[in-house]
């Protein structure tokens, strides 16, 4: 019987399975050498794909980048829901590989799926009537918002011990052990506080700009 062949090795099989790698053990994971063991090949092989690391992981950023819904900047919604379901899509993303953070907090450089992103939110705040300076600014906040909302838990960073909030200390801190349990219904919550909160804040930008045109 004739063996089985290996999959061939591909670039979106190096992305998927370097994804995956980042996704359980962080960045630190990521090696060529370990890679390559992952995919069953040897490691020269990968340079065929990619020179180095670290365009393997601009790559895994970008794959992850792909995963943003930009619908709502085609289908007609204004400019208030189209950020606020983007945002949501986009913390989406990110909080399943909070791991990439980090990469993609450097920007979108040349990795085309986050040059789309940028270009889709600009170019729809700019057909709404915002100004391209405050396009550039929205474009900016949204992002600073988004990604450290996706950076780490809050709830998560109390501990579920209540002798660790003594209120002779701590006097407003009594349930604090039970943030953690909570976690995700928590940071929820303050997600579309947040969202709503700069939200209202740019529709009364917008208000005023639109008054004094």
């Amino acid at each position: 019987m004739a063996r089985p062949r290996k999959p061939l090795l591909s670039t979106d099989r190096i992305v998927a399975a370097a994804r995956e790698l980042v996704d359980a053990e962080g960045l630190a994971a990521v090696s060529t050498r370990r890679l390559a063991a992952e995919l069953g090949v040897s490691g020269p092989s990968l340079y065929n794909h990619f020179r180095t690391k670290d365009e393997i992981l601009e790559a895994v950023a970008d794959s992850v980048s792909a995963q943003v819904d930009l619908s709502m900047f085609e289908d007609g919604r204004d400019w208030r829901t189209a950020l606020h379901d983007w945002a949501v899509s986009y913390r989406a993303a990110l909080r399943d590989h909070p791991h990439i953070v980090p990469v993609l907090a450097h920007g979108p450089g040349r990795r085309p799926a986050a040059l789309r992103l940028a270009d889709a939110v600009y170019g729809a705040m700019v057909g709404a009537g915002w100004p391209p300076a405050q396009a550039t600014s929205i474009g900016a906040l949204m992002r600073y918002f988004i990604m450290g909302s996706a950076l780490g838990s809050f709830a998560q960073g109390f501990v579920d011990d209540a002798s660790a909030y003594d209120p002779a200390d701590y006097p407003h801190l009594g349930q604090a052990h039970l943030l953690a349990e909570q976690r995700e219904k928590i940071d929820e919550r303050a997600f579309e506080t947040g969202l709503t909160a700069l939200l209202d804040g740019l529709a009364r930008q917008y208000e005023r700009l639109a008054a004094e045109t």
